[in-house]
This record gives structure tokens, C-alpha cells and sequence, in this order.
């Protein structure tokens, strides 16, 4: 649109290079977690925005709304305000009460007095509408889709990828497989799906956690984890899996609206799903007849449906045929006229 960009952030040993279109700012802090950092981070993006030129700020999420908000005072900037989920109800938050009523009223504070506020999805938006009072756009993290026939085009073969050939391969993503977001029942319902092969690609607080589980339920052999990955190669191993699995939990509220990329990633590779009940990922799932909708989190549960889908070839077909269909509509090219319009 013509704004000159930098993307502000922070660098943590294991951040991956960055190599964008527009500068980029990533700050070295002294703290990584906790209370420590968050104040690091907020003081060194404060004094880092009070100095540099901007008409937009825009802020992704709460951690970064004090400083953004203490430097357009200043400064006289327009803050858009980009909630990539429900915050102060983060599991990580939800069990201790003094540090999120620290985030509640910060956001209590700031929120009432914003203009521009964006989110992920319907569900979130209403309840930042009724609680502040605010009008909120909603706008989708949803790939590009030239990006995915791009790299369609380019799609390596399983042999190519060091995948078997004579499996079934389900595949988990994300990078932020916490607890709660289903990847302890993702392993252990290999133990009842001889034949598959379990793909988990990213990182998150149980990473290390659910190998253990693997070799604790002797599944070891069915279950191959990689860690987090370039998009690109990330694409090449979903668009080679059967199935895509999304099987968060409803146990915070964060969690219970959250609509995650994954399932946008699996639509876009043109490979069916299978979900939790979460309402804005069964909505996505059942409008667009992309997979099943399971109701329990029972490992077996959730087994029996992911082989009555592998065993339905017409169904299985029935489903990639609309995941098709449905990434035309679920895409940046698409998704991206709404943040047009907003600004």
C-alpha cells in the first residue's frame, strides 16, 4: 500500500534468520521469560518507538500494547491494535491470578481508549466488543495462496523427504504445541492405528515432554517429531501427510475460541482434518465439509475416526476436492482486502 515497514520484535538464541521485503528490529534482551522480560521488552520498545518515525503503530497483542500505547502519546501516532488471541485467558495466565490481573487491567486501562483494533476471528472479537465497548474487524491469519501453488508446483515426494511410502501419515503442527492443544492424545492414539505414521512438527512448553510420552507408550516407532521448520519445508511435509489433525482443548478460554493457523495450513496442502469441538475451528471445518468434528478427547475416540476416514477412500477424496475449494476463498489474497479497508 505504499507505507514504508519495520517489523519490531525481539531475538531469542534459537530465532531463525530473518529475510523480509522491508527492515527489521529485533532486540537482545537480558530476560527471556517472566515478569523481567516483559518490562525489558516494554522499556527497550518504548525508547526504541519514542525515537523513530511512524504515522501507524501497530501492536500484536497485549505484551506490546503499554509501550506502543506510552509512545503514540508522545508522539502523536495512530495505534492499530492486532489481538492475535484471547490473552489474559493464556493458560499461562489462567492459573496465576495476580499476574493476570496485572494484564486484565492493563488491558482495561488501554483498551477503552483505542480506535483501530483488529483480531483472529468472530468468537474473540464479540467479547472485546461487549466487554470494552470497542468496534473490532475481523481479519483471519490465512496463507497465500500463491505461495501454496508455488510450492505445490515444487512438492517433493515422500521418498525425496525420508517418509515411507507403504504408511499413513497424520500430521500435527504448530508452533506452540503447549499443553492442553492435544498432543499427548495425538500420541497416544498411535497405539490403536497400526499402519500411520504421526508427523509432529514445531516446538511449545511439552515438546520434549511428548517424546518421552512415545517412548512411554511404546509408540515410538509410529511417531516422528522435527521441530520447528522454514515454512516452505514445513509445507512439503503437510502436503505429503493423509490427514491433518487440530485437537485443542477447551480448558481456558484462549483456547476454547482460538482459530490456529494449522488448520488453514492442512486446507491450503489440500489434505482433510480432523478437530476438537472448538467452535471457530468446527465452524471453518463443517462449512466448508472439509473433515470430521470429533467430540471426545478420548485417545480411542479420536482413533476410530481417524481410521474411519483413511478407510473411506470416496470420503477422503470428497474432502481434499473441498479443501480445494475452500483454501480459493480462505487466503491472503482474499483475506488481505479487509485490512485494506481497515487502514
Amino acid at each position: 500500500m505504499g507505507y514504508v515497514v519495520t517489523l519490531v520484535g525481539r531475538e531469542l538464541p534459537q530465532s531463525l534468520p530473518l529475510h523480509r521485503e522491508y527492515s527489521t528490529k529485533r532486540f537482545r534482551l537480558l530476560f527471556t521469560k517472566g515478569i523481567f522480560f516483559y518490562i525489558n521488552y516494554n522499556i527497550r520498545l518504548f525508547l526504541f518507538l519514542l525515537f523513530s518515525k511512524a504515522e501507524v503503530i501497530h501492536a500484536n497483542d497485549l505484551d506490546t500494547l503499554p509501550a506502543v500505547y506510552a509512545a503514540s502519546l508522545f508522539k502523536r501516532s495512530r495505534i492499530v491494535y492486532d489481538s492475535h488471541e484471547y490473552f489474559t485467558e493464556v493458560p499461562e495466565l489462567v492459573g496465576r491470578k495476580l499476574t493476570q490481573s496485572v494484564w486484565k487491567m492493563l488491558e482495561g486501562f488501554i483498551f477503552p481508549r483505542l480506535q483501530n483494533v483488529i483480531t483472529v476471528n468472530a468468537s474473540i472479537a464479540s467479547i472485546y466488543e461487549k466487554k470494552y465497548n470497542v468496534p473490532v474487524e475481523v481479519i483471519r491469519n490465512v496463507p497465500f495462496l500463491a505461495d501454496t501453488k508455488r510450492i505445490m508446483s515444487e512438492k517433493k515426494s515422500r521418498s525425496d523427504l525420508g517418509l515411507p511410502e507403504d504408511k499413513k501419515i497424520i500430521i500435527l503442527q504448530g508452533a506452540w504445541i503447549n499443553v492442553d492443544r492435544g498432543g499427548e492424545e495425538a500420541i497416544t492414539m498411535m497405539k490403536h492405528l497400526p499402519g500411520c505414521l504421526l508427523l509432529i512438527v514445531g516446538g511449545g512448553d511439552v515438546y520434549d515432554d511428548l517424546k518421552l510420552l512415545a517412548q512411554r507408550e511404546g509408540v515410538h516407532d509410529a511417531v516422528r517429531f522435527f521441530g520447528r521448520l522454514p515454512f516452505t519445508d514445513l509445507r512439503q511435509l503437510t502436503m505429503n501427510a493423509d490427514l491433518g489433525i487440530s485437537l485443542d482443548k477447551g480448558t481456558n478460554l484462549n483456547y476454547l475460541y482460538s482459530l490456529p493457523n494449522k488448520l488453514f495450513d492442512y486446507i491450503h496442502a489440500g489434505i482433510p482434518v480432523i478437530v476438537s469441538n472448538m467452535p471457530e475451528v468446527a465452524s471453518i471445518v463443517r462449512n466448508y465439509d472439509v473433515g470430521k468434528v470429533v467430540q471426545s478427547h478420548d485417545p480411542e475416540v479420536i482413533a476410530a475416526s481417524v481410521k474411519d476416514l483413511l478407510n473411506n477412500p470416496e470420503l477422503l477424496l470428497k474432502y481434499k476436492k473441498n479443501c480445494l475449494f475452500a483454501r480459493e476463498a480462505l487466503c491472503w489474497e482474499t483475506e488481505s482486502n479487509v485490512l485494506r479497508k481497515f487502514y
